[in-house]
């Protein structure tokens, strides 16, 4: 192969780099590649090697005691895998190949999605490489009539197009990008850009557009019940769903771009320690990339970037073009070197948030790490063997209905502290991911930032009363959700907080039904709410709907459960039972671990819900069944079954969509509870252009009903 490429360089007497398209589709007019070449090369430039350019940042190869390699890079030494995406790479299977000057080999697709934000080293060896492939398209038909096919390729007509190297950033970008790293901090971080007011919009327009309320729906266990019977924890289910606005529905504008949404504060805490060299580092690039393009002009972002230390990498400002060519600077600047200290770097994008003058309706963090923290973090009462991340977020970060700033985490690859990265997400109000695969990084964001950029409702707060005289309440059951009820059990509450557009809300609530009341039927409980509209900043009030059963004197037939009621009776249940296999997996009993797990997926099975066909179970079953798979032994419970655990105790806790580890069979456990803009972020997230292959999962629609 080094030898055909040499003379293939001598031959055209270029300094080439190659692209190979997937299908002849793949290939652009002159005018698009132009446009996509300018946009990427600002954030993730191409740059010739170190020594004709010696002032460019670039990813250094850490030592070896400071670089723990992926499973993917263990078993890279074989040739018939690709280091990358670990997919065969023999002859004839229709994809290209390509073969490093170090003679190391790759899928040509995985390798030029690499190299072309700038890594320059191979994810193997760590060699420094002179020639990168780059993967961009052509129309030059000069071009595109050379074909090399020196690996013995199958004839798929996969024609190489080939290119010149793409020229580094201007000095004066670069002269940007070190000043990010150089300057010194403001002792406090209220700096943040002002607020741009959104276009006058008449404000009829907005409520007709924000017409929807949340839908609520009640229902009861059975809906007859006869008079003469009583019960004392008979099971009502309390149902909310929030509004599909208008123009979400059916505007053509992208998610990121409608004014008719809530506008959005971010701050991304990025871990960028050694262990992020090379592949890790360049798709975390990638991921920001994405991020930052699909944020609109109202939306603000700050970056903080952790390793041995924490630094704010620019201050919060606006998503306007000149603010997000300063993104995209700061964020391909980023380096990997040194320890990791979360704390530090959760300690600052606290400080970001808490100290910013004005304040956007929706504010979120974002926490993405790859390792275990290398440094103490003690909470008040001294020495801690495990962080105490909670001491470190202000009291704005903890839960509930007030919480108006919850912790996304991300926990990447194998090595994470799942434990504590679940912790910090936990104890905010934010959700847990696995990010299993490198290559779903981006993905994962995009879920996250689907979710945030359509939130339509806040501070929503449930409240439930007893109407019969002789009911009361036994248990309020709402996940990581807090539910209060009153000393005598007659009054209860559950503080929800945010909802995304057309994001769904389940909750139990047991009470006991009274007998010999001669009426025909029983009003047991009174459900309502109340939420903020953050758009019009107005409260909305929901009138209370009663739950209802009918009371005859004689039922000739057998009662039959409701299935909603059983379906999500099945959800908590699972999840109680991930719980508790949870532990014991972590005091050594991963046997009994697993008898658990198997032990509710037997029960599940005999549901009413589940008999029906229900899609719910049928995905819990799924997620049952690959818990028990990833508790087979320490080692695997250690490297992956943990995360994935601990992820969908987040999912179903919160009743949100997370990113679960990187399984095939329990892929639809992963879309319940997807909502519309997740799944058209995600979508754009897999469909944009020069972002390397699919992941292999399908986006599905959210849950059915």
């Amino acid at each position: 192969m080094g030898s055909k490429w040499r003379k293939a360089k001598v031959a055209l007497g270029l300094n080439l780099c190659v692209y190979v398209p997937g299908t002849i589709d793949d290939a652009l007019p002159e005018s698009d590649a132009a446009g996509r070449f300018s946009d990427y090369t600002t954030v993730f430039p191409v740059t010739g090697n170190s020594d004709s350019n010696p002032s460019m940042p670039t990813t250094p190869i850490p030592s070896s005691s400071g670089l723990r390699l992926s499973k993917a890079s263990s078993r890279s030494s074989s040739k018939k895998t690709c280091a990358i995406c670990l997919g065969s790479m023999k002859p004839g299977h229709g994809h290209a190949l390509f073969t490093a000057e170090c003679s190391h080999a790759f899928h040509f697709h995985c390798i030029a999605s690499n190299v072309k934000h700038g890594n320059q080293v191979c994810p193997v060896c760590r060699a420094k490489w002179k020639e990168i492939p780059f993967q961009g398209p052509s129309s030059d038909p000069i071009h595109r009539s050379a074909r090399i096919n020196s690996l013995d390729w199958p004839h798929v007509d996969t024609w190489m197009t080939l290119l010149r190297r793409l020229p580094p950033l201007h000095m004066d970008s670069h002269r940007q990008i070190t000043s990010l790293f150089h300057n010194s901090e403001p002792n406090v971080f209220n700096d943040d850009e002002p607020l741009e007011p959104q276009p006058e919009l008449l404000k009829s327009s907005l409520e007709n557009n924000h017409s929807k309320t949340v839908e609520m729906k009640t229902y009861p266990e059975f809906s007859v019940v006869p008079r003469s019977a009583s019960h004392e924890n008979f099971t009502a289910l309390i149902h909310l769903k929030a509004p599909l606005t208008s123009s979400m529905q059916n505007s053509s504008l992208p998610i990121s771009h409608q004014t008719s949404r809530a506008p959005v504060d971010i701050v991304t805490v990025l871990d960028v320690s050694g262990s992020m060299a090379g592949t890790k580092l360049a798709l975390l690039k990638r991921a920001m990339g994405f991020v930052i393009q699909n944020l609109g002009p109202f939306d603000r972002l700050s970056v903080v970037a952790f390793s041995s230390t924490a630094r704010r990498l620019f201050h919060l400002r606006r998503m306007s073009d000149s603010g997000r060519q300063q993104a995209l600077q700061a964020v391909n600047s980023l380096i990997s070197s040194g320890g990791t200290n979360i704390a530090e770097g959760l300690r600052k994008g606290a400080k970001v948030m808490e100290e910013r003058r004005k304040k956007n309706p929706v504010c979120s963090i974002i926490l993405l790490s790859d390792g275990h923290d290398t440094y103490t973090v003690t909470g008040p009462g001294g020495a801690n063997p495990r962080p105490d991340y909670r001491s470190l977020l202000p009291s704005s970060f903890h839960g509930g209905i007030g919480c108006q700033i919850p912790v996304h985490a991300f926990g990447f690859g194998t090595d994470h502290d799942a434990t504590s990265m679940h912790s910090i997400s936990e104890t905010s109000g934010g959700t847990f991911s696995f990010i299993e695969a490198d290559s779903v990084i981006q993905d994962a964001f995009a879920q996250c930032i689907g979710g945030l950029l359509s939130v339509v409702v806040q501070e929503l707060s449930v409240g439930i009363e007893c109407v019969h005289p002789g009911v009361h309440m036994s248990s309020i059951k709402a996940g990581s959700y807090k539910g209060r009820m009153s000393s005598d059990k007659r009054v209860g509450s559950i503080e929800v907080g945010d909802l995304y557009a057309d994001e769904e809300r389940d909750f139990l609530v047991s009470v006991n039904v009274p007998a010999g009341d001669a009426g025909e039927k029983t009003a047991l409980l009174k459900v309502g709410c109340v939420y903020r509209d953050p758009l019009l900043k107005e409260k909305v009030n929901l009138e209370g709907q009663e739950v209802i059963i009918q009371r005859p004197e004689h039922v000739n037939n057998e009662c039959v459960v409701s299935i909603d009621v059983d379906r999500q009776r099945n959800r908590l249940q699972s999840a109680d039972a991930m719980a508790e296999a949870r532990g014991l997996a972590e005091r050594g009993d991963l046997g009994g671990a697993v008898a658990i797990l198997e032990s509710r997926r037997r029960i599940l099975s005999e549901s009413v819900a589940a008999r029906a066909g229900d899609q719910l179970c049928i995905a819990l079953d799924a997620e049952l069944k690959e818990m028990q798979e990833r508790m087979a032994n320490r080692h695997v419970y250690e490297a992956s079954g943990r995360a994935y655990v601990l992820s969908g105790l987040s999912s179903h806790s919160w009743q949100r969509a997370t990113a679960r580890g990187d399984s095939t069979e329990s892929a639809s456990v992963l879309h319940a509870y997807q909502t519309p803009s997740m799944v058209d972020m995600l979508n754009r997230s897999q469909t944009m252009p020069l972002l390397g292959p699919s992941p292999p999962h399908p986006i599905r629609p959210p849950k059915p009903r």
